[in-house]
């Protein structure tokens, strides 16, 4: 029998482990760079990024925001990440990024006036949301910018295939996406026989959290935040996009 595991800092970690490019950490795929980029840029505008300003980045993945902050000479532009695989990757890559989690985030209190944490509280386990957004606003400055984005409006089904047998796991890969992907698992297969280890997938696609723009404000103003603008993704349609201020 083959389990799964949705444990999604672990599948951060074996991504970093595994990474032949840094845009590996954007857990978008390697063909879609180019939508990394437009939609960090979009970020950058909606935030109002520029000369002077402290940006924190919470789930940073290949530093393209990092990178766009410095060519618009903010004061200081910190990333983080789930694990020490993925920032010592990126470290190696001249990126100024640090290891933690949304709801413990290692920055003092008032220090950023950029904040954006995106595509990161869709993966985030419901019962850490509002210490995450409470974290959030205990990092903002007043009258800081903050973006929270890519939040699913609903629940979304895992669309990783359910297997009950190796045979069956391996007849699909060798079907849906060839020789190489058919290896790569028989390789592992062997691997977690001659260790005894347990035969787990780490799909990394489970979805913990979803709101709806009501439920989202609702607990955003919990935690002291206030919904400036509200507006859904170009390129995910069934997703949410919020820019935030703090609340005093």
């Amino acid at each position: 029998m083959i389990s799964r595991s949705d444990d999604y800092v672990e599948y951060c970690r074996e991504t970093a482990k595994r990474a032949h490019d840094l845009h590996d950490l954007a857990l978008r795929g390697r063909k879609l760079k180019h939508l990394t980029e437009r939609i960090h840029e979009q970020i950058a505008e909606a935030v109002e990024l520029g000369p002077g300003d402290d940006v924190v980045d919470i789930g940073c993945g290949d530093g393209t925001l990092l990178r766009l902050a410095q060519e618009r000479d903010v004061h200081s532009a910190l990333g983080l990440l789930a694990t020490e695989e993925e920032v010592s990757l990126a470290r190696r890559a001249g990126l100024n990024v640090r290891q933690g989690l949304t709801h413990q985030l290692p920055i003092a209190d008032e220090s950023a006036s950029v904040v954006v944490c995106n595509n990161v509280l869709l993966v985030v386990p419901r019962a850490r949301i509002p210490a995450s957004l409470s974290e959030i606003c205990r990092i903002a400055r007043p009258e800081a910018r903050i973006f929270v984005g890519e939040i699913p409006a609903g629940a979304q089904r895992d669309p990783t295939p359910q297997f009950s047998t190796r045979k069956e796991l391996l007849s699909h890969l060798l079907h849906k996406q060839g020789v190489r992907a058919w290896l790569g698992m028989l390789r592992r297969m062997g691997w977690w026989r001659l260790t005894g280890q347990p035969a787990v997938i780490r799909t990394g696609t489970a979805v913990s959290f979803f709101a709806a723009p009501k439920e989202f404000t609702s607990l955003a103003k919990e935690a002291r935040l206030e919904v400036v603008r509200y507006w859904q993704c170009d390129h995910y349609k069934t997703r949410n996009n919020y820019l935030l201020r703090k609340l005093v």
